[in-house]
This record gives C-alpha cells, sequence and structure tokens, in this order.
C-alpha cells in the first residue's frame, strides 16, 4: 500500500471501488462515483424514475418493460394480471422478478402467473421489481444475447454524457425457445448474465472479438448490416435510450449530490462510469434491461489451464472495449487535458443530425472538436462519444423533473438533508403563491401529511423524516392537475412550473432591491421592466395523456398498459 498512514497531499483524481463514501473527508479534486448512485441503480429505485418519466412522455419512455414494485404492487399485479387474462384467454404472458439489490443475475426467475410468487415462501413480500419478460428478442446463431454499453456520466451540472463507441455482447449458450412450463428454470436459455453463462459447459471462450459467447458489439452490426438492417437507426434509437435514462435519473442525483456536498461547502467534483445492459428485440427495438453503478472493468477470465489448475488468461474482446474506456475517461477528466471552453458552447444537435453524426460502430478513429480533450499524437483517439450537451435540442425538453428537483432542495432548508419538512413544503406553497380559496393552508398540511405517509412505508431503507423528492414530485403532480384541470399532464406540470419560477424570480428581485441604497433602488425601479412569465419550452413529439383526470389523494402513481414495451 503506497500511503498506509494516509496522504497528506490531496489527489487530483480519486478512483473508488464501490461508492462516492470509500474514501471520507474529500475536499478536492475528482472523484469517480456520484454520491447517491447505487441507491438510484436499484431496480425498484430505477423502475420509479422511469415511471415517472413516462406519466409525463409514455411515447419517449416506452424502451422499459412494464414493471410492478414488490411488495407494495403485489395486489396491483396479480389484479391487473388477472383482468388481462380474463378478457384475452389466449394471453400466455411471462414475467421475470429480479431483487432489488441483485447483480450478476443472483436471484433472478421467471414465473407464469402472480400466484407463482405466492407458491413460493415469502417471495411476495420481498422487495423486488417484476416485470414482462420480452418473449421475441432479436436471435444471433439461435442465441439470444444483450448489450452492455459503457456510458461515462462527466458531470451532472452542466449535464454531460458519453457513450462508447464499442460494447460487449454477451450470449445465452443454449439455443433460445420462448418460454415455456417446461423451461421456465433453464437460465443458460433465458438469462443473458456471463455471470451464470459462464459456468455453461457451452461458453465458449474465444480469441476473436466476433465469435464466442462474448463478443464485441461491432461484430453484431457489421452482421446486421450484411443483413441490410440500418444500423445508424439502431444506434440512434440506443443513444436516445440512454440519454433518456440518464435524464431521469439526473434529478434525484442532484439531491443527493447536494447533501454530501452543499453550495459552498469545499468538496470534490465528480464523474461516473456505468454499465446500460440492453436487449434487441426481433424488431430491432432497444428494451432497457438494468443500469450498473459498478460494472466489471476486468480484462482477463479464469480458464482451467490443466486438470484442477486455474490461472487468469487475457480476454482479448474485454481488452478491446474496456481499455479505451477507462483510458478515455482518464483524459476526459484530467484537467491538464481539459480545454477552457465551457461544454454549452457546443453546436446543439437535431434529430437528422443524430442520424448523420452516429457513432461508427467498430470504427472509433476520428476525434471530434466537441470531445473536450486535446488529443495526443502518442494516444489513440477517443472511442468515448459525446451525446449531451451535443444532442441538447433534442432532449433537453425532457428535463421536466429536474426543474421540479431544483424547486425542492430549494425549499429543503436545512444543508446536508434530503427530505422537507412540513415548514418547507408550507414556504415552497406560500412564495409560489398557489394556496388561495380552492386550496387552503389546512388542505396544504394534509396533502403533505398523507403523501409523505405514504412514501414512509413505501421507502424503507429511509434514514431521515419527511418528504423525499419522489414524494415531492407526486404533490407537484397533484397541485398542476388541480390549478390546471382539462390539459395533459405534462402541460399541466409545465404551466405550474412556469407559474411556480416566475413567483421565485420576483421574490428575488425584491430581495435584491431591499439590499440596495436608496438612490440604487429608485434608479432600479426607474428603469425596471414588467415581470413577465418564463416562455414555456415547446412541447414537441406531443404524448398522449395517461394519468386520469380524477386523480385524488390517496391515490398511488400506478403502471398502466400504455407506454408498455411490446412484446
Amino acid at each position: 500500500m503506497p500511503f498506509p498512514l494516509g496522504r497528506r497531499v490531496a489527489c487530483d483524481i480519486y478512483w473508488h471501488g464501490v461508492s462516492f463514501h470509500d474514501n471520507e473527508n474529500i475536499v478536492s479534486g475528482q472523484v469517480n462515483k456520484f454520491p447517491g448512485m447505487i441507491e438510484m441503480l436499484r431496480k425498484i429505485n430505477l423502475s420509479r424514475a422511469v415511471r415517472t418519466m413516462q406519466e409525463l412522455f409514455p411515447d419517449e419512455y416506452n424502451f422499459y418493460p412494464r414493471s410492478w414494485i414488490l411488495p407494495e404492487e403485489f395486489q396491483l399485479f396479480s389484479t391487473q394480471i388477472r383482468l388481462a387474462k380474463d378478457s384475452d384467454s389466449s394471453l400466455k404472458p411471462t414475467f421475470i422478478v429480479k431483487p432489488d439489490g441483485g447483480s450478476q443475475g443472483d436471484g433472478i426467475y421467471l414465473i407464469r402467473d402472480p400466484s407463482d410468487l405466492r407458491a413460493m415462501a415469502g417471495a411476495h413480500s420481498k422487495h423486488a421489481v417484476v416485470q414482462e419478460y420480452i418473449q421475441k428478442p432479436l436471435l444471433i446463431d439461435k442465441l439470444k444475447f444483450d448489450i452492455r454499453l459503457y456510458v461515462l456520466i462527466r458531470s451532472l451540472e452542466p449535464l454531460e454524457i458519453y457513450i462508447a463507441k464499442e460494447g460487449l455482447s454477451r450470449f445465452c449458450t443454449e439455443p433460445y425457445q420462448e418460454p415455456s412450463q417446461k423451461n421456465l428454470n433453464q437460465v443458460f436459455m433465458h438469462l443473458t448474465n456471463y455471470s451464470l453463462n459462464v459456468h455453461s459447459g457451452n461458453f465458449v471462450h474465444s480469441d476473436s472479438t466476433n465469435t464466442g459467447s462474448k463478443r464485441t458489439f461491432s461484430s453484431i452490426l457489421y452482421r446486421l448490416a450484411s443483413k441490410g438492417v440500418d444500423i445508424k437507426k439502431v444506434w440512434s434509437d440506443i443513444i436516445s435510450l440512454v440519454i433518456k435514462t440518464v435524464i431521469a435519473l439526473v434529478p434525484e442525483l442532484k439531491v443527493y449530490y447536494q447533501a454530501d456536498i452543499p453550495p459552498g461547502k469545499p468538496g470534490p467534483t465528480c464523474f461516473q462510469i456505468l454499465g446500460f445492459d440492453i436487449l434487441l428485440m426481433k424488431n430491432l427495438k432497444p428494451v432497457l434491461l438494468e443500469v450498473n453503478a459498478n460494472p466489471s472493468m476486468r480484462i482477463e477470465h479464469e480458464q482451467e489451464v490443466s486438470p484442477g489448475v486455474f490461472e487468469y488468461v487475457p480476454s482479448p474482446v474485454d481488452e478491446e472495449v474496456k481499455v479505451g474506456v477507462i483510458r478515455d475517461t482518464l483524459r476526459l477528466v484530467d484537467p491538464g487535458q481539459r480545454k477552457p471552453s465551457h461544454p454549452m458552447s457546443l453546436p446543439l444537435g437535431n434529430s437528422s443530425e443524430l442520424q448523420e453524426d452516429i457513432l461508427e460502430a467498430g470504427s472509433p478513429d476520428k476525434a471530434e472538436p466537441g470531445d473536450g480533450v486535446l488529443v495526443e499524437n502518442s494516444l489513440p483517439s477517443l472511442c468515448l462519444k459525446q451525446v449531451f450537451p451535443k444532442y441538447t435540442k433534442q432532449f433537453n425538453y425532457l428535463r421536466t423533473v429536474e426543474r421540479i428537483a431544483a424547486l425542492f432542495m430549494r425549499f429543503l432548508g436545512v444543508k446536508g438533508t434530503m427530505r422537507m419538512g412540513p415548514t418547507g413544503f408550507r414556504t415552497f406553497i406560500r412564495n409560489c403563491k398557489l394556496s388561495g380559496s380552492s386550496l387552503s393552508m389546512a388542505s396544504v398540511d394534509i396533502l403533505y401529511i398523507d403523501i409523505t405517509r405514504r412514501w414512509a412505508g413505501m421507502v424503507s431503507d429511509s434514514r431521515e423524516a419527511g418528504m423525499g423528492l419522489q414524494a415531492f414530485v407526486e404533490a407537484f403532480f397533484y397541485l398542476a392537475q388541480r390549478r390546471f384541470k382539462g390539459l395533459p399532464l405534462r402541460e399541466q406540470v409545465v404551466s405550474l412550473l412556469g407559474v411556480c419560477e416566475a413567483q421565485l424570480e420576483g421574490v428575488e428581485e425584491k430581495r435584491s432591491l431591499c439590499a440596495k441604497t436608496p438612490a440604487e433602488r429608485r434608479t432600479a425601479q426607474g428603469t425596471a421592466h414588467p415581470l413577465a412569465l418564463p416562455t414555456l419550452p415547446q412541447l414537441s413529439s406531443p404524448a398522449t395523456v395517461r394519468k386520469p383526470p380524477n386523480y385524488r389523494l390517496h391515490q398511488t402513481l400506478r403502471p398502466t398498459l400504455k407506454g408498455n414495451v411490446e412484446n
């Protein structure tokens, strides 16, 4: 260990193995983990984050399988499936159950009916997510496979996302058949996890990157291209999925970030490499399976070199993909290499540019002017491609929940907390002038108590009392629906955001005016313009309304049959 008694001089980069809190008391430099990332990427929290976005943008977030959260939605799951089967007797769905904190395929299993959960001792009462199983995946050599893509979140503010131009394709080791009662437990047929299939007798370690049970994603794309598939469209859809997923995660990540590194307090900046697991359906539509906060970056595998003797030997396909990801992440975060220009000054992309300027899979041979580094002659060109803010124009309208999170953090009150107390909620209502004849402060108190109490029962690992961000978002949706009846939910929420932001801007102007001298105040008043409401963003790609207009207090946000991934 190079510094057994600790290091007195601060590091430029801290590379943690698990979480932001691996080392405490870091006040400068950069850490390769964000606070709260592990928590946000647990199965339940990821599902909730995506579900919130599905409420606002159902058409844009239809890449995530229909999900139910256990144990709280077990009865809802049972009822919905029973009604669906009653209306269509030919319906024979399959579901996959994933433990909330599981990894490497541990504890995952398939069921055909909610009653199967009851048959397993206590299974329906354990924290997990149950999802519709995608029964028609794209097959290569008659085998099911998934894609592991590496994504770098360079910063949250401003949001900066990079995607590796190369990924891994991880194959099952038994020919695929649609689920039946006979093959339901054949994990080597249905589950693509490397950690499971590597123990199969059919697993093939290969020195080639386009054969074997683990291959480069580009080798799959070349194969699809040879059959006439538009691989630029495939990449475009995958990039959209990644950006939209990160946008869904950012609001709560910002809350975690301000809790650990409050504004004005010395602290490091953060970045993180994530592992996106994506399945291609038979129709080439990408489906998000999960996101890993700590993807394996090993470039070797265990191999039996003689009977009973195992050694770690290099894995060419892992080396091909992962070395470039680590190398280029360090180049991007190296303060000596980073360009001084602000990333938001990059040209904004649009939908056609996303297709034309798409990643050249398997050909990461061009350094891009917006990649944010000075390319050295001694190093290969970047394998990481910036996708945000490059495509801000196309995706920025989706960042509605971030604006709600900004309101939430403004009224938290105590630095370092992640829960809003009743006083903070009342202050939010008053400062935004949301109370009146139709909404008394007594009703506001009841709203706070009701939603906070219900969410406290759903989020059992919370260490703080009060209203968390997800509960605040639900309350905000409720207030928006009361105030702007008859509009789609998204327009209701954006309209209420406009009201709140305009009111708070007026409060800030008054405070600024009060701080001036009498002479400065007269000058400012003489030149002041009437306060104008901020221009609402254009609502492109209008989506259908999913939330019923009679949404009531005590009514939980629930999944519906709309916005579901096609099987």
